[in-house]
């Protein structure tokens, strides 16, 4: 598949990603007395893709996520040449989906902008449950490097055939489960970037932790994946 296409693919699956994944977030989780609370914006962010993956897979791979298209590399399942294209168009299409995700929720005269947190990640005073900046990095490291764990064991050669999209779907929706509360969960420095673009100040005085983490957990999990599954 041509390079374009496949950057295509991946700008409007991340895209996707976030205007599901945040949108629900920011518009649906609280919601005043139907609300889908943490447990609906975890199940939307596994729904966003897990529908990408049958939508685009076939076309890029469906990465939608900077730290997942590293931790490929990393395990040799994707060329490295094509990290930087790949990387700007998530960013690109995560952007895109949080002004689409602007444009609709300031239309209600009762959102403030100014006091929403808007699903950006943060730490400290901005993590949902006040967690430090060291427990969010553990937490960041940790859930990516399960998250390529399953990806790379779902998509191996040797697992069974068409269930990947569905594990990594629900893998994606246990994070979210966990870690809500810890970071508003990242995994994915598309998603985080894209947020704190709009939120500005201590989203993006924040936003390195956001990258680096998941960076971090995605290499350890493409180093040590072929190590541990390799048939002697």
């Amino acid at each position: 598949m041509h390079l374009s296409k496949r950057l295509g693919a991946e700008l409007f699956g991340t895209f996707w990603l976030v205007l599901g994944g945040c949108g629900s977030a920011v518009l649906a989780a609280a919601f005043p007395q139907l609300g889908i609370g943490f447990a609906g914006v975890s199940l939307a962010f596994g729904l966003t893709v897990l529908t990408m993956a049958y939508a685009i897979g076939h076309v890029s791979g469906c990465h939608l996520n900077p730290a997942v298209s590293i931790g490929l590399a990393t395990a040799g399942r994707f060329p490295v040449r094509d990290l930087v294209p790949y990387i700007a168009a998530q960013v690109i299409g995560a952007t895109l989906g949080a002004w689409v995700i602007y444009l609709i929720a300031t239309g209600n005269p009762s959102f403030d902008f100014a006091s929403s947190a808007f699903a950006a990640n943060g730490f400290g005073e901005h993590s949902p449950g006040h967690f430090s900046m060291t427990a969010a990095l553990v937490c960041e490291v940790a859930m990516t490097f399960f998250f390529l764990f399953v990806i790379l064991g779902a998509t191996d050669d040797r697992a069974p055939k068409g269930f990947a999209p569905l594990a990594i779907g629900l893998c994606l929706t246990l994070i979210h489960l966990i870690s809500i509360p810890v970071t508003n969960t990242s995994v994915n420095p598309a998603r985080s970037s894209s947020q704190a673009f709009f939120v500005g100040g201590w989203a993006l005085d924040q936003l390195w932790l956001f990258w680096i983490a998941p960076i971090v957990g995605a290499i350890i999990a493409g180093v040590l994946y072929p190590t541990l599954t390799r048939q002697k």
